[in-house]
């Protein structure tokens, strides 16, 4: 009696496959040997649609300065806000305004000083203080506390003081001689300064030191 025979064995599908079922391109994507990087890739959160979303981040993309352009991204504040300087507030102290408000206020404390000084035909200690108050006051108050400021207001209220003693001994003179005040003061200004040179004393140096001093203090009052 003749033995049954053996089915053959099913073929081996290549590199552990499943079954073709009816698909012709099975066994070619069985062998593929991209097929592994493809699955890397689809596990890597593909999205439809769209042909760069497999490239990692950081990927070369054409732009020689794109790393640059990180760099920079990351300082931030670096180059940020206006590419100019924002300009500076006015300065406080006018030094040259301040000199002009000193010699103003000295000009009319000096007329002002020798109107009293010649209607009383003496001299008052307290004027020549409220003459060098003005002048510091209004330079400091104009000018600020600059050096320079209080240094032209001190020698403002010397000047001040001397020319109203010089004022008042011209209204006395012109009153002693029936002349007009212009003609004492103008005409003959080189006498008036021989005959203050010989009428001061002590009192009348002082009084030209207290203006200098009243300044600084009225530039204190100011500032």
């Amino acid at each position: 009696m003749s033995q049954p025979v053996q089915p053959p064995n099913p073929p081996q599908q290549p590199y552990g496959g499943q079954p073709a079922d009816g698909n012709p391109y099975a066994n070619q994507q069985a062998g593929n040997p991209y097929a592994g990087q493809q699955g890397q890739q689809g596990q890597q959160g593909q999205q439809p649609g769209n042909p760069y979303a497999g490239q990692q981040q950081g990927a070369p993309t054409g732009n020689p300065f794109a790393g640059q352009q990180g760099q920079q991204g990351q300082q931030p504040g670096q180059f940020g806000g206006s590419p100019f300087p924002p300009a500076p507030p006015a300065a406080r102290n006018q030094v040259g305004l301040g000199v002009l408000a000193g010699l103003g206020a000295a000009i009319v404390a000096a007329i002002l000083y020798g109107v009293l000084a010649g209607s009383i035909e003496r001299e008052v200690g307290y004027a020549a203080i409220g003459v060098g108050f003005l002048v510091g006051f209004a330079a400091s108050k104009v000018g600020g506390a600059n050096p320079a400021v209080l240094g032209s207001a001190a020698v403002f209220s010397l000047a001040a003081v001397f020319l109203g003693q010089l004022v008042g001994m011209s209204m006395i003179l012109a009153d002693g001689l029936g002349v007009g005040f212009s003609e004492v003061f103008f005409d003959h200004f080189g006498d008036v300064i021989d005959i203050w040179k010989e009428e001061a004393d002590f009192m009348t140096y002082l009084f030209l030191l207290l203006g200098p001093v009243a300044a600084f203090g009225g530039a204190r009052r100011a500032g």
